[in-house]
């Protein structure tokens, strides 16, 4: 079956523990809801540095990443669904892009 990244772009930090532990709820039960398709579930990364021909930024990119999850899917479409389901999508802090892992 095909595998698809998610590659995260904004959400928040957590103000509080409470918050803290509402977002970790959130996460989890949209990894439940998604079963057995979640491939890698990921993590939340650091800052990137983008390395081009002319030089290395530290500052991201234009939309930096904040995490990535890898789900299997038998289409795009079916992906792109699963996504809608994201947290950060939920709550209109973030965005997910969805692309298929291309097999070589």
């Amino acid at each position: 079956m095909p595998q698809y990244i998610f590659a995260y772009h904004g959400g928040t930090i957590p103000e509080t523990k409470e918050a803290g532990e509402r977002a970790m709820a959130a996460w989890q039960s949209w990894f439940e809801g998604m079963g057995p398709a979640v491939v890698v579930p990921g993590n939340p990364v650091g800052m990137s540095k983008t390395v081009t021909a002319t030089g290395v930024e530290d500052n991201g990119g234009a939309n930096p990443l904040s995490g990535y999850t890898v789900v299997s899917a038998e289409t795009v479409e079916d992906a792109v669904s699963m996504a809608k389901g994201c947290p950060m999508v939920a709550d209109g802090s973030g965005s997910v892009e969805v692309a298929e892992v291309i097999e070589m």
